[in-house]
C-alpha cells in the first residue's frame, strides 16, 4: 500500500496499526487504483467504530466525514460508493488480511494470552446462492481480545480450520480450549508442538474414548473414588433465583486411558456435574474433558468456565452490538474481510478508557470525533496489558497433592 506524505505526516503514529497491513496483497491494477487501500481500511474501520453496519453505511460515512478522515490521509480523491467498496472487499485476499489482523494483535498484547478459546460462528444472513460463511474466532478470555479469525472453507468444517487458526497465532504458554468438534487427535498434537496445552471438551464424536472415560469415572464414583488419583472442587452460585451448584473432579492417573487411545500429550480427564435448581425444577448435567495441564481441580474448573467468554463477549457482541446475524454482505471474501474489520473495531473498543457499554461507545464515536480519533491511537504499553508471558499469568502447576 502506498506511504503516506505531505500534510498528514503528523498523524503517523495516531494509525500505526496500518503498517501492519502494508504487505497485503492489492488485486487491482496499479494503474487504475483511486482508493488506496490503506484508506479503504481506514475508512472501514473508522465506520464500523462509529455504528456502520452495511457498505452504504461506510460510503455515507465517508461523505459526511472526509474532514475527519483527512486528518489521517490525504483521501485525495475522496472516498469510494458502496459499490466500490463492496468490489474491493470481495477481491481483498482474506487469508492475507487475516494474518496481518493476528500481527497486528501480536503487537499488541505480546506472546499468547493465558487462555484462549476457541470458537465458530455463522453469519446467517451471509447466505445466498453458496452456504452462509463460518468464521472460526480465537479469543483471549481474559483480556476480552479477538486473536484470530479463519473462514471455515466450503465444504469443509471447524476440524479442518482450527490446525489453520492455530498455524497463524503465538499460543506458546497458553492454554488452548476448545469444545467437541475440536476435539481431534491432530488438534491436540498441533497445540502440543506449538508448547501450548489444551482442554477439549469430549463428546460423542470420539466415542470409544468418551465411552472409556464415561464408564471409569462411574465406577469409581460409585467406589468413591479409592482406587485413583483425583482432586475434587465445588462451587455454588445463585442469581435471579437459579442456583447452580458446579462439582468439578479431575482424574490425575491417567496412564491407563493413553494406553489404549495414544492421546497426545494428555495428563488428566475432568468430570464436571452441575446441578441447577429454578424453583421447584431441578436439572442435572455431566461433562468431560481431556486436557494436557497438571492441575488441581479448583485451578481446572475456571479455565474450563472461562471458554464461554467467546460465547457471551464475543459472538453475542458481534449479533447484539454489530448486528452480525442480519448483515448480508455475500459476495467473494467480502463477508470474511468485513468480519475481520468488525473483529478488529471491537478490541479498539474494549481498549478504550470508558466505563460506558460497548454499544454506547460506538455511539460515542459517531458523536464525538475526537473520541473515534483517540480510538485507533497507537496503544501504550502498561502493566495491565495483556502482553503478560502466559508463563506468569496461567494457573501454577499443582502445590499440593491430589487425593
Amino acid at each position: 500500500m502506498d506511504g503516506v506524505t505531505g500534510c498528514c505526516d503528523a498523524f503517523e503514529e495516531s494509525v500505526v496499526f496500518l503498517r501492519y497491513f502494508e504487505d497485503l496483497p492489492d488485486a487491482r491494477q496499479i494503474g487504475k487504483v483511486r482508493y488506496p487501500l490503506a484508506e479503504v481500511l481506514l475508512l472501514c474501520l473508522l465506520a464500523v467504530l462509529a455504528g456502520a453496519e452495511t457498505f452504504v453505511d461506510i460510503a455515507l460515512f465517508g461523505d459526511k466525514k472526509l474532514g475527519l478522515l483527512r486528518r489521517f490521509r490525504p483521501f485525495a480523491e475522496g472516498t469510494p460508493s458502496h459499490d466500490h467498496l463492496g468490489d474491493i472487499l470481495a477481491t481483498l485476499d482474506a487469508e492475507a488480511f487475516q494474518r496481518c489482523f493476528v500481527a497486528w494483535v501480536a503487537s499488541l498484547t505480546g506472546v499468547a494470552a493465558e487462555v484462549i478459546a476457541i470458537d465458530g460462528k455463522t453469519v446467517r444472513r451471509s447466505k445466498g446462492a453458496k452456504a452462509a460463511i463460518h468464521m472460526v474466532s480465537a479469543f483471549a478470555a481474559r483480556q476480552r481480545l479477538v486473536l484470530g479469525q479463519v473462514k471455515v472453507a466450503e465444504k469443509a468444517n471447524e476440524i479442518v480450520a482450527i490446525p489453520k487458526l492455530l498455524e497463524m497465532l503465538a499460543i506458546e504458554g497458553a492454554i488452548v480450549t476448545i469444545d467437541a468438534m475440536g476435539c481431534q487427535r491432530a488438534i491436540a498434537q498441533k497445540i502440543v508442538d506449538k508448547k501450548a496445552d489444551y482442554v477439549l471438551a469430549l463428546k460423542g464424536n470420539q466415542g470409544l474414548l468418551r465411552e472409556d472415560v464415561e464408564v471409569f469415572a462411574a465406577e469409581q464414583k460409585a467406589n468413591k473414588f479409592k482406587d485413583t488419583t483425583i482432586s475434587r472442587h465445588e462451587t455454588i452460585d445463585g442469581d435471579h433465583g437459579r442456583i447452580e451448584t458446579r462439582t468439578t473432579t479431575v482424574i490425575h492417573d491417567v496412564a491407563w486411558l493413553q494406553e489404549r487411545h495414544d492421546w497426545p500429550g494428555l495428563k488428566g480427564v475432568v468430570m464436571i456435574e452441575s446441578t441447577r435448581e429454578i424453583g421447584d425444577k431441578i436439572e442435572r448435567e455431566t461433562r468431560f474433558y481431556i486436557t494436557s495441564l497438571i492441575l488441581l481441580a479448583n485451578q481446572l474448573g475456571p479455565i474450563i468456565r472461562s471458554h464461554w467468554a467467546v460465547e457471551n463477549s464475543l459472538h453475542w457482541v458481534m449479533d447484539m452490538v454489530f448486528r452480525d446475524d442480519e448483515c448480508r454482505v455475500r459476495t467473494d471474501h467480502a463477508p470474511a474481510n468485513f468480519t475481520t474489520i468488525k473483529h478488529m473495531a471491537t478490541n479498539l473498543l474494549r481498549r478504550a478508557s470508558s466505563k460506558d457499554s460497548l454499544r454506547a461507545r460506538r455511539k460515542v464515536a459517531a458523536w464525538d470525533d475526537d473520541f473515534l480519533a483517540s480510538l485507533i491511537a497507537a496503544w501504550p504499553s502498561s502493566p495491565d496489558s495483556p502482553g503478560l508471558h502466559p508463563a506468569q499469568a496461567r494457573p501454577a502447576a499443582m502445590e499440593q497433592q491430589p487425593t
